[in-house]
């Protein structure tokens, strides 16, 4: 019945989903922005013992509710730790009514044709069953596109389906994340080619394999709507991509059907020097924007 629940809300639910899902290489950046510098810790341990602290200081604002927030994408690390004395998923799901996803892929291939694909993920045989343990919904995987280039784009696409196929025989819902670099040349031709190579794999799945979208805002408004209306799909979320909360915001209120799935853009302006009610005042402004611009559409 939970699974069920969860679906639900992440088909339908009014909202976005929260990207929480920094990894090592990513961290201290987001750490930097958060207004604590690299010489505030040292070594691996406590630079994820600040992040974790960030991410649940974020969780337990009053505004972080599935009453906005359909989801939230969570770093490994992070499935692993507690919030509040509960496993993160559990809290989220249960105390936040927020479901829970999992960040699968470990990194970026150098590039080829392109495009970076995702770095062998030898691993999943050994989280995807841990995730299901812990009451993870999906998970979610990020490759990378830089130019418009066919074959690229068709390998790009083809490894973020198999990998979803191993995700799906696990009974969790993938988010395939192909992002489109938003400084390249030529990125509305890139769009194109990635939607319709999309839209090939997505007619060749069976009715019961169901997967999510992450994709970067578009040049061309509503290109993406073939595939928010595809049968297999459940929902297509967006990513801020570096464009600023206000662009992100914008862009995503002009395509319909499409909901955010901010990291940086939801972060942006949240400070460890913020007293509480001022960070959650402020939290609660970014959660505002973002789900008007993801109901706009």
């Amino acid at each position: 019945m939970t699974h069920q629940q969860m679906a639900e809300q992440v088909r339908s639910g009014a909202g976005f989903v929260a990207a929480l899902d920094q990894s090592g290489g990513s961290t201290p950046k987001a750490l930097a922005a958060y207004g604590v510098p690299a010489d505030a810790y040292s070594g691996d341990d406590e630079m994820f013992d600040m992040i974790h602290a960030m991410r649940t200081r974020i969780v337990n604002a009053p505004a972080f509710t599935g009453d906005k927030i359909v989801g939230a994408i969570l770093f490994e690390m992070t499935m692993e730790r507690a919030i509040n004395g509960k496993p993160s998923a559990k809290y989220l799901w249960e105390d936040r009514h927020v479901v829970p996803f999992l960040k699968i892929d470990k990194g970026l291939m150098d590039e080829t044709d392109g495009v970076q694909l995702m770095k062998p993920m030898d691993h999943l045989d050994d989280i995807l069953p841990r995730a299901v343990s812990h009451g993870v919904f999906g998970t979610k995987m990020r490759s990378v596109i830089n130019a418009a280039n066919p074959s690229g784009i068709k390998a790009n696409v083809a490894q973020q389906f198999a990998e979803a196929r191993r995700v799906i025989a696990h009974g969790l819902v993938p988010i395939l994340e192909p992002e489109i670099n938003i400084n390249m040349a030529d990125k509305g031709k890139a769009e194109e080619m990635l939607r319709d190579e999309i839209m090939s794999h997505l007619d060749a799945l069976s009715p019961d394999e169901i997967v999510m979208l992450k994709l970067t805002l578009p040049e061309q408004a509503n290109i993406y709507q073939p595939l928010i209306d595809h049968s297999n799909v459940m929902r297509v979320v967006a990513l801020s991509g570096g464009y600023s909360r206000a662009e992100a915001n914008a862009r995503l209120a002009q395509n319909r059907g499409m909901i955010a799935s901010f990291s940086r853009a939801l972060t942006e302006g949240l400070s460890a020097n913020q007293s509480d009610d001022e960070f959650d005042n402020a939290i609660a402004a970014t959660i505002d924007e973002v789900y008007s611009a993801s109901i706009a559409g």
